[in-house]
């Protein structure tokens, strides 16, 4: 369908929003298809009431309860699963386990701890704001330093690939040399130096666990090539992409693609600087996808009385945007310092009872002015 437009206030999107006026931006398939710019006298999130399950979600993850070394599912589809998991850190003489997910590529977010994975491809360290990316049926173990928090992302229908990266070139955002690799030499030195012999996998099928024993260590590699492996990204090692004359879309920063959904990272960078440029997230309907945002770290611009470990969720066909503080002191702001992971999905979210007794059940509230 061709452009087309009414109305005086009409500018390119983002950009000369008239005073006291608000732009509402509704689009298919993440703002990549068919996209509208809507100028209106009132944000879309002037609501006083909402019933009815199209609501927004807001959990604080610090609340929830943190068994050992279980995955505590909290949303999931056909195509996606998401989790958190604790691991406390290793004691002397620990015997450790390995884990081998046999549903689907495995995305782990680092939000606490640090350590080191054991695989058998070798050795892989970790710290807060590192990924960590297991291929299907990758063996692998955490020999964690300290008590470690992991958002768990798994792909159930395809394996993790990175974004097009389009006229923007292959090292956008990430250059791909900063992949961290496993390390063999170091895994050998690790099992040796810490008295390491892990011979039981336990294996996930179906949501199943199958125990596999075995008489001696099962690190045991020796030699490998190929283009299946393991690696970590760190958010340190990520270039977020910037316009100083119009807000970008959240699709800029796009970290993972996978089918049926991506997973995006929003680091600290500096806000637009054109005088007519938008400079808070825009009000918008992300028609096609439900959103996920957990905030890992820093001030959230957009949202009101956050703070690090919360998750939000925002369904598809459920208009939001910046709550109204966030608005009034754009103006003041020159720079952004949160972290977050966004997972935006195509196939509707299922909700886990795992986050019943820690959502805040007033979250929709928190855009009407007070």
């Amino acid at each position: 369908m061709h452009q087309y437009s009414q109305g005086k206030n009409i500018t390119q999107g983002h950009k000369g929003i008239p005073q006291g006026q608000f732009e509402e931006e509704q689009g298919r398939s993440g703002f990549f298809g068919p996209v509208s710019h809507l100028i209106k006298p009132h944000p879309s999130t002037r609501w006083n009431s909402i019933e009815g399950n199209l609501k927004p979600h807001l959990y604080d993850l610090v609340e929830m309860k943190k068994p050992s070394y279980q995955w505590m599912r909290m949303f999931h589809n056909s195509d996606v699963g998401l989790y958190m998991t604790f691991i406390p850190a290793k004691t002397a003489g620990e015997t450790l386990k390995a884990f081998r997910n046999a549903d689907g590529d495995t995305l782990y977010f680092t939000h606490k701890g640090e350590g080191t994975v054991l695989t058998e491809y070798g050795l892989l360290h970790y710290n807060p704001g590192q990924y960590i990316l297991m291929p299907k049926c990758c063996t692998h173990t955490f020999a964690a330093k300290s008590d470690t928090e992991l958002l768990v992302i798994e792909s159930k229908t395809s394996s993790y690939r990175e974004p097009d990266r389009g006229m923007v070139g292959k090292n956008a955002f990430y250059d791909p040399a900063a992949f961290g690799k496993p390390n063999l030499d170091e895994l050998h030195h690790f099992k040796k130096a810490e008295g390491i012999d892990v011979t039981e996998v336990h294996a996930k099928r179906q949501y199943q666990m199958t125990r596999f024993g075995y008489d001696s260590c099962i690190y045991d590699t020796t030699s490998w090539k190929g283009d299946f492996f393991p690696v970590t990204l760190h958010i340190k090692d990520m270039m977020p992409m910037l316009s100083a004359r119009v807000h970008l879309p959240p699709s800029a920063h796009t970290t993972f693609v996978a089918s049926g959904f991506v997973v995006c990272t929003f680091l600290p960078r500096p806000l637009e600087s054109d005088p007519d440029a938008l400079k808070v997230p825009f009000y918008h309907q992300n028609i096609d996808y439900d959103e996920v945002l957990f905030y890992h770290d820093g001030n959230f611009f957009s949202r009101d009385n956050l703070h690090a470990g919360m998750l939000s969720m925002h369904p598809a066909g459920f208009p939001h945007g910046p709550h109204p503080k966030a608005v009034k002191n754009a103006g003041t702001k020159t720079h952004t310092d949160e972290v977050a992971v966004m997972i935006d999905t195509r196939q509707n979210l299922e909700i886990d009872s795992s986050l019943e007794n820690v959502e805040l059940k007033d979250y929709w509230k928190s855009w009407m002015s007070k």
